[in-house]
């Protein structure tokens, strides 16, 4: 029974593609098709120019940039972005990149986002673009605390090259429904 769960995990999580159904039995129920959630915090700001909604610096353009480099191939379906300018300016290049436009959440209602992105269809991939208080809590109420972030705690104020990628609706026999790992990115 053990092999037949860790079976079902791994094909729920898609790793075996085609294979997966092979591995189902005929009395089993298909399993919840995963989707995905990549968490990026807004590159670099100019707080001098204004502190409550300040723009990108030149060196918070060249991350986008490279965020687009990065992620332009990651067949994304869906860019979200806060309010702020910052957010959005992170997801420019990437939108131009795939022709996607960004949607706009507000920063402050999580509780929507996530339930947005929780509901998400199956093999979609939504980027979005948060801040250093917003991507931890969000990641929480998905089921997939950030790796290497405290429960409760933010990321650091100098933290803009880490990339979170979640996969949503695995198998209720995964530990959480859900995995994050994380990456990392530097502007060139």
């Amino acid at each position: 029974m053990r092999t037949r769960s860790l079976l079902a995990v791994l094909a729920s999580a898609t790793l075996l593609g085609p294979l997966a159904s092979a591995f189902r039995g005929p009395q089993q129920h298909a399993a919840p098709a995963p989707h995905t959630v990549i968490l990026v915090r807004h590159a670099e700001k100019d707080s001098a120019k204004d502190r409550n909604d300040p723009p990108l610096t030149a060196a918070g353009t060249a991350r986008a940039e490279e965020l687009a480099r990065l992620l332009g191939h990651a067949r994304a379906t869906r860019l979200v972005a806060s309010e702020f300018q910052r957010t959005q300016a992170t997801l420019a290049p990437l939108a131009k990149a795939t022709g996607l436009a960004v949607e706009l959440r507000p920063a402050q209602e999580l509780d929507a986002l996530a339930a947005e992105l929780a509901a998400a269809p199956a093999g979609s991939v939504t980027v979005v673009a948060g801040h250093s208080n917003t991507l931890p809590a969000l990641a929480e109420r998905l089921g997939a605390p950030l790796p290497g972030v405290a429960r409760g705690a933010h990321l650091g104020d100098d933290e803009y090259d880490r990339v979170f990628v979640l996969t949503l609706g695995l198998a209720p026999e995964a530990e959480r429904g859900a995995l994050a790992l994380e990456l990392r990115y530097e502007a060139r």
